[in-house]
């Protein structure tokens, strides 16, 4: 028997997914283990093995495939723990990183400190060498001054090194030059040139993405190196692939180069997860997905079945953090996942987030020493949890814990503790739907219109009340929500992209520079295809231009017409008219106008390469059940009135397709549970997911 595991670390918990050849799920959840991640996977998997009746070893040796997402990266970043690195540009340029793109909010209010630049000016070199706005080399690179510079960073000890210089996208020549130098006299090494990774206009994107690039390479190849040779030493023998920020996965080899494509590769799984149950559901190809860990709401949209990107991706704050700068799936995050703590801001008001207690030591109720309350201590005082069946019952909770940790914040708002509790649920879930709001109503999309995805292990404490607030009335919570993440690497396939920068406008367009680029970032593709281990399967490319308005400051990703693959050039004049109306469509679906009358200008190509791995099958069994199961039990729980309700307990065990559950009562899966609130009611489909029905 061959099985499929995916595997997600997130800040909080390492989530598994296993499926076997008949397509059933098992999941497998444990603490994360920062200082070896490989600790904390094993033990996940270790959990779905046993619930499968099989070893650890047995699993690892019976499996063909693994799809592994990380939070390294991004966490590398956010503490401040990625390599010194240096950063070498085109003489009087020195300040790209610290300028970033000049963006502010609140621009009179002169309080806020400037925003320190993600590689310190100082660790910033200028190169003598200048390369024109057409290609053309205006000044020679001084060879001599970069082999001195080299051997500075050498006696300075600089760990990762990342090259960006102007207009290097029409003529990488003295970017290249710099890489041979520096593989000459630093061997071992790692460094970025933003030529390679990303060759886009936009200078501070360009430099960002570059600088962040080369600082994760020493520790990212390290960690997936690590990895690798733990999974060998632990008996695993299949394929190893590594999520992206693309909306796919590829392999070891080929993110230890891009490390940067790590980053958020985890929520990026999401939204695969959230289009293939709402199909399976039969709710259509518009989606929100809703994915709340343990330390964040991450949201999402797909939009007639096809994954979101954005390029405006930041690390911190918008304009005073630092840009990805990649084309990444548009998730976004607030901090309001179930490790969020609960405070008291200066003016008496009570906060969620965005600080998280973690892993370690965790919300109140996990026992280890946390004291702060937190979203998941709020649903266990309100009675949601059963101490003794958390995780399972791998995990028992210490309810005096939470209920000593709202006192200080209760006292201060003169509430009682239960009343605490639930104001703190109700913001938490406040601070979701402004999240919900920033990706669907500010970006012209009607939520009512869309069906709900739901996932993350506290994913069910509060999503039918957000759901009813945006008046939704498809929502799924699948029986994997609490790995929601890992469920969409199952279904995930191998993606690789490149892209290339030449402007081109409707009316003067270059149809055989054009080409000439499509050919060659094709042929870099199709080279990724050919070094992938072991057997792949069907591949297809897709081509789009980054394509606006004359004047308009940002571009939409614009697909070619859908023709066979051989014609996906522009031979003709039919073929660029094709090309533009597709993005007059685009523009006129996405801000509701478009300018027939104007020239299209396109700024950059792109090639993406998909390859399909096996997913699993969709289950569906014959609907047995009717009606509503016996509770295993009951248990006071608050619901925001006055007084505790009775509410019936229902094991996932005694559900089945078929079964119908009214609120109020709580359905307890193995990693996650289920709130019905009051006038709510849930029904379990021939998929076995949860059809949450609001009113």
């Amino acid at each position: 028997m061959s099985f499929k595991i995916s595997v997600d670390t997130g800040g909080t918990f390492t989530d598994v997914v296993v499926s076997d050849p008949s397509g059933a799920f098992t999941i497998g959840k444990a603490l994360t283990t920062p200082d070896r991640i490989f600790e904390g996977m094993r033990g996940a998997i270790t959990a779905a093995a046993e619930q499968m009746n099989l070893s650890f070893e047995h699993l690892l040796a019976e499996s063909d495939i693994l799809i592994y997402g990380t939070t390294r990266a991004t966490n590398a970043i956010v503490t401040k723990t990625v390599a010194k690195t240096a950063f070498l540009t085109t003489r009087g340029f020195p300040d790209t990183l610290v300028l970033k793109e000049g963006g502010k909010f609140r621009p009179h209010d002169f309080s806020q400190d400037y925003p320190e630049p993600y590689i310190p000016r100082r660790y910033t070199f200028e190169i003598d060498e200048r390369v024109g706005s057409s290609g053309a080399i205006l000044k020679p690179i001084d060879i001599d001054q970069v082999r001195e510079t080299l051997d500075t960073l050498k006696s300075r000890g600089f760990q990762a090194i990342a090259v960006c210089f102007l207009w290097s996208v029409l003529n990488p020549a003295h970017e290249e030059a710099v890489g041979n130098l520096i593989e000459e006299r630093l061997p071992g090494v790692p460094y970025s040139l933003s030529s390679r990774l990303i060759p886009i206009m936009r200078e501070y994107r360009r430099a960002s993405a570059t600088a962040i690039d080369a600082s994760l390479k020493p520790l990212m190849q390290r960690h997936l190196r690590e990895l690798e040779s733990d999974l060998g030493a632990a008996g695993y023998r299949g394929n190893i692939f590594v999520s992206t920020a693309a909306g796919g996965c590829n392999s070891i080899a080929a993110l230890v180069e891009r490390p940067i494509f790590t980053i958020g590769s985890g929520p990026a799984m999401a939204p695969i997860a959230g289009i293939t149950y709402s199909r399976m559901e039969g709710l259509g190809e518009d989606v929100i997905i809703c994915d709340t860990g343990g330390t964040t709401f991450d949201v999402g949209v797909v939009r007639g079945g096809s994954l979101t990107y954005n390029r405006d991706t930041w690390l911190g704050p918008r304009y005073t953090g630092d840009l990805l700068g990649i084309a990444a799936v548009d998730m976004r995050s607030v901090g309001a996942g179930g490790g969020s703590i609960a405070w008291i801001d200066d003016g008496g008001l009570m906060r969620v987030g965005p600080q998280s207690a973690g892993a370690m030591p965790g919300p109140a109720c996990y026992g280890r020493g946390g004291t702060l309350p937190t979203v998941s201590d709020a649903a266990a005082v309100l009675g949601y949890f059963d101490p003794d069946y958390f995780l399972g019952g791998r995990m028992t909770l210490d309810m005096g814990a939470a209920r000593q940790a709202m006192i200080e914040v209760s006292t201060t708002l003169k509430l009682t503790i239960e009343e605490t509790a639930w104001r703190i649920l109700t913001l938490a879930g406040d601070l979701m739907m402004r999240a919900i709001v920033d990706v669907t109503i500010n970006e012209g999309i009607n939520p009512r219109e869309s069906s709900i995805v739901a996932g993350g292990g506290a994913a069910g404490m509060n999503i039918m009340l957000i759901a009813k607030e945006l008046g939704c009335d498809h929502v799924v919570l699948p029986k994997t929500a609490s790995a929601l993440s890992a469920a969409g690497m199952q279904y995930a396939d191998i993606v690789a992209e490149e892209v290339g920068s030449l402007y081109s406008l409707s009316n003067r367009f270059d149809f055989e520079r054009v080409n000439a680029l499509l050919d060659m970032l094709e042929a870099r593709v199709l080279g990724i295809r050919d070094k992938l281990p072991g057997q792949v399967g069907e591949s297809s490319l897709e081509f789009y231009g980054e394509a606006r308005y004359q004047a308009q400051v940002w571009e939409l990703d614009t697909p070619f017409p859908d023709t066979p693959l051989p014609s996906r050039r522009f031979r003709s004049q039919e073929d660029l008219t094709s090309y533009t109306e597709n993005f007059h469509a685009l523009h006129d679906r996405i801000f509701a106008v478009k300018d027939l009358g104007s020239a299209v200008e396109t700024v950059s190509w792109k090639v993406r390469l998909t390859i399909k791995l096996d997913a699993p099958a969709t289950r569906h069994v014959s609907v047995v059940a009717s009606g509503t199961p016996p509770p295993s039990g009951h248990r006071r729980c608050f619901f925001g009135e006055a007084e505790p309700v009775d509410t019936p307990i229902y094991k996932a065990s005694d559900i089945h397709p078929g079964h119908t559950i009214v609120g109020p009562a709580i359905i307890e899966e193995p990693t996650t549970t289920l709130v019905v609130y009051p006038t709510m009611s849930v029904h379990v489909g021939s998929t076995g997911h949860y059809r949450l029905n609001i009113h």
